[in-house]
């Protein structure tokens, strides 16, 4: 798998387009983030995940899956190394990004239906 590919399956997800954030390539739904090819030139691609996702990915998979270093990683953000991706793997891996970004994008709709108030964003 490659850049493109990565590129391919993000947009194929409902409701996903493409923008950019600080000059990198990232793929949002309902306007956030779920995932980015700011590490495309070091073989990665990026994903929003949440600790538990990005443990299960990364216990499952060490070979394919790792967390971003930093204080970015420690929020859950995780690579993807494309080139020892599968397709299936790396649907599946942007799938739950993405299902991740719609389910938080939701609630937060939904908190502010509830309360009438504008809500922080996600």
């Amino acid at each position: 798998m490659d850049a493109e590919d990565f590129r391919r399956i993000a947009l194929s997800l409902q409701g996903a387009e493409e923008r950019s954030h600080m000059g990198a390539p990232d793929f949002r739904v309902g306007g956030r983030i779920f995932a980015t090819l700011a590490s495309q030139r070091q073989g990665y691609g990026n994903l929003m995940l949440t600790l538990e996702q990005q443990a299960a990915f990364v216990a499952e998979a060490p070979e394919v899956f790792l967390p971003i270093a930093g204080g970015w990683g420690r929020m859950g953000m995780t690579h993807i190394r494309l080139a020892v991706a599968n397709q299936d793997v790396l649907a599946g891996a942007l799938r739950a990004a993405w299902k991740l970004r719609v389910d938080k994008n939701a609630k937060a709709g939904a908190a502010k239906a509830s309360t009438g108030k504008k809500t922080r964003r996600a």
